[in-house]
C-alpha cells in the first residue's frame, strides 16, 4: 500500500478525533476511554489490525510508534488549548542555555537537558553551513506564561491574543522542550536560519509546531520561529506519516494511547 493510502487512513482517524474533541468541554490532559467515540475506536482498530494490507505492507509504522511510546512521554505529550499541563508542572532537569554554537538574547534561558544538547548539536551543524541560530525564548513557567498572555490581551485584545499567545498551562514552552528562534516575529521566516531549519531541524529531533495554513488545526497562527524538541524518532515519524504536521501526529498518538 502506498504512503498516501496510509496517510488517508490516518487522516480519517484524526478527523473523527477532531470532531469528538470539538464537541467535548473536557479540558483535562487526557480523555477517558468512555469519551472516545465508537467510530474512532473502530477506525483505530481497523488501522492497527492492518486491514486492507496496511500493516502487512508497512509493518514499520507500528514498530516505530511503539519505539516512540517507550521514550520520555513529555516529548510526545499533546499540549494545546484543549489539553493542559498542571499549573505547577516544572521539568526536573532544566539546564541554563549558554551561548556556544548558537546565540542567546537573554541570560535566563533554560531547556531540559536532552533538548539543550540537541540544540547545541543542531546549531553546530547550522554554523558549519554558515548559518547562526539565535534563541530568544525557551522554558516558561505557568506563572510567566500567564503574564505574557495578559500582556497580549491588554495590547492586542482578546481575539488577537488567543491567536498568538497561550493561556497558563496550555503552552508548549512549559514543557521545557521548546525554543523560539530570534527574531520572534514574522520576519524570521525570511531569514537564512528559518530556511535552514525547515530543511534540517527534524534530523536533530526538532519540529515546527505551528506551520503556515494550519491555524484551524493547531489553534495558533503561523509561528515560523517556534520549534519543539520531540526526539529524532518522533520527528522522523511526523515527517514520514503526517506530512510534517506535528499536531496531527501528537493527536494521533494521544488517541492511540487511550485506545
Amino acid at each position: 500500500m502506498k504512503k498516501r493510502n496510509i496517510l488517508f487512513v490516518i487522516f480519517i482517524i484524526l478527523l473523527l478525533f477532531s470532531c469528538s474533541k470539538r464537541n467535548t468541554q473536557d479540558n483535562n490532559l487526557l480523555l477517558t476511554g468512555e469519551e472516545i467515540l465508537p467510530d474512532l475506536a473502530d477506525a483505530i482498530a481497523f488501522f492497527s489490525q492492518g486491514a486492507s494490507g496496511i500493516y502487512q505492507e508497512n509493518p514499520f509504522f507500528i514498530t516505530e510508534l511503539n519505539e516512540i511510546l517507550e521514550q520520555d512521554p513529555y516529548f510526545y505529550l499533546l499540549v494545546d488549548k484543549q489539553n493542559h499541563l498542571s499549573l505547577d508542572y516544572e521539568p526536573y532537569d532544566l539546564v541554563p542555555l549558554r551561548a556556544g554554537s548558537f546565540r542567546i538574547t537573554r541570560d535566563d534561558l533554560m531547556l531540559r537537558r536532552i533538548p539543550a544538547q540537541a540544540l547545541e548539536e543542531m546549531a553546530a551543524a547550522a554554523r558549519a553551513d554558515g548559518v547562526v541560530l539565535t534563541v530568544g525564548s525557551s522554558y516558561r513557567s505557568a506563572a510567566r506564561q500567564a503574564e505574557i498572555y495578559a500582556w497580549n490581551v491588554r495590547t492586542y485584545g482578546q481575539e488577537a491574543a488567543d491567536r498568538q499567545s497561550a493561556q497558563a498551562g496550555t503552552s508548549q514552552h512549559q514543557l521545557g522542550t521548546v525554543v523560539d528562534f530570534s527574531p520572534i516575529d514574522d520576519s524570521f521566516a525570511l531569514t537564512p536560519a528559518s530556511s535552514w531549519l525547515i530543511e534540517n531541524a527534524s534530523r536533530f529531533g526538532w519540529s515546527l509546531s505551528y506551520p503556515d495554513g494550519y491555524e484551524d488545526i493547531t489553534g495558533y497562527r503561523w509561528e515560523s520561529w517556534h520549534y519543539r524538541y520531540v526526539g529524532r524518532d518522533l520527528a522522523a515519524f511526523i515527517d514520514t506519516y503526517f506530512d510534517g504536521i506535528q499536531q496531527y501526529a501528537l493527536e494521533f498518538i494521544q488517541t492511540w494511547r487511550q485506545y
